[in-house]
C-alpha cells in the first residue's frame, strides 16, 4: 500500500517534494518527534487540495501543519501523510496606501509583522516573537501581548474538505480566544487579508523591540518548546496556577516546567514526547487537585507516544 500511495502522490506532486520516513523533530520547536510516513511539500493551492483529496479516497490519516510551532508528535511517528505548507506559501504583498496586507499561510508571523513595520503599518507588533506561521496563527487566533489575530484580519481563503476554495469575511471566521470556524470546520488556510493603522516607523519598530526584549526576559527562549504550553482559563493565568502549586521545575526525564516562566513546558535536550506528554498531564492533574481549575493544552498532539 506505501508504494502504491507513493507512486499516486508523485502524479500530483513532483519526487522531490515527497519525504517518506522524515523525523518530525525536524519540523517541529520542540525538536522532537518520530518519523512521519510521507511529509509533502506542496507549491500550489492545487497541489494541497489534490494532495488531501487522495488522502481521503486512499484513506490515509494526513495532517495540516506550518512551522509545527504548536506541536508535540508522538516518539512512535505518524503514520500518515503530514501536508508542509511553507516556503512555497510565503509571498506578502502591501498595498500601502490602503494599508492593507495580503499574506500566504507560509508566512513567519515574525516576518510579517517587520515587514508590515517596515512599511509603517501598526498593529501586528505583538506577533513579531511568534514563532508560527500565518495559517495556524490565523486558525487559533494566535495573540500574545494583549493583540490577537482577529483585531486586524479582514478576511482569509481557505479549502473545504472537498478542496473548494471560500473565501471567509471577519464575521464568518467565528473567531475567540484561541479559535475560530476553521478548527470546527477543519478548513486549510491558504493565505489571509489584513488591514492595519498607519504609524511612525521607528515607533513600531521601537514597540516590536520592547515586546522581544519582553520575552527574552520572561520567556526560556533558550530551549526547544511549543511556547506558551496551556490555554488561559478563565479568570485565571495558567503560569501562576502551575507556580502556586509548587511545579516551578519540575521535570520528568528530560521534559520541565520552564523555572523561567511556569507557562512553558522546555526540551532540556533529549526529551521524548511521551515525557513531555506524562509531564503536561501531570501539571493538569496537580493544578486540578489544588485549585479545582483544568487547564487545557494549547499545544497538539499528534501520532503515537
Amino acid at each position: 500500500m506505501k508504494e502504491a500511495f507513493y507512486q499516486k502522490l508523485k502524479s500530483i506532486i513532483k519526487d522531490n517534494q515527497i519525504m517518506m520516513e522524515e523525523p518530525l523533530a525536524r519540523h517541529t520547536t520542540f525538536e522532537i518527534g518520530g518519523l512521519a510516513q510521507f511529509l509533502v511539500l506542496p507549491e500550489t493551492a492545487s497541489q494541497v487540495a489534490a494532495a488531501v483529496k487522495l488522502c481521503q479516497e486512499e484513506n490515509m490519516p494526513y495532517y495540516i501543519m506550518g512551522n509545527g510551532s504548536n506541536l508535540l508528535v508522538g516518539d512512535k511517528g505518524y503514520q500518515g501523510t503530514v501536508i508542509k505548507l511553507s516556503r512555497a506559501f510565503s509571498k506578502t504583498t502591501i498595498d500601502r496606501e490602503q494599508y492593507i496586507v495580503r499574506a500566504q499561510a507560509g508566512v513567519l508571523l515574525s516576518g510579517l509583522a517587520e515587514e508590515a513595520a517596515e512599511q509603517g503599518l501598526a498593529g501586528f507588533e505583538f506577533a513579531a516573537g511568534i514563532p508560527g506561521t500565518l495559517g495556524g496563527a490565523v486558525t487559533m487566533n494566535a495573540g500574545a501581548y494583549d493583540g490577537e489575530i482577529k483585531q486586524s484580519i479582514v478576511k482569509t481563503v481557505v479549502l473545504d474538505q472537498t478542496g473548494g476554495i471560500l473565501k471567509l469575511n471577519k464575521e464568518e471566521l467565528k473567531m475567540g480566544y484561541r479559535k475560530s470556524i476553521i478548527q470546527v470546520n477543519k478548513y486549510i488556510v491558504l493565505e489571509a487579508v489584513f488591514c492595519f493603522s498607519p504609524g511612525n516607523k521607528e515607533d513600531i519598530k521601537n514597540k516590536i523591540n520592547e515586546l522581544n526584549a519582553r520575552r527574552r526576559e520572561k520567556q526560556p527562549l533558550e530551549y526547544p518548546s511549543a511556547g506558551s504550553t496551556f490555554k488561559r482559563p478563565a479568570g485565571y493565568f495558567a503560569g501562576k496556577l502551575i507556580m502556586d502549586s509548587g511545579l516551578r521545575g519540575y521535570q520528568v526525564g528530560n521534559a520541565q516546567v520552564s523555572e523561567k516562566h511556569c507557562g512553558f513546558v522546555i526540551n532540556k535536550g533529549g526529551a521524548t514526547a511521551l515525557e513531555v506528554k506524562t509531564l503536561i498531564s501531570d501539571v493538569i492533574q496537580i493544578v486540578y487537585n489544588k485549585f479545582g481549575v483544568v487547564l487545557e493544552p494549547e499545544v497538539k498532539f499528534l501520532g503515537e507516544f
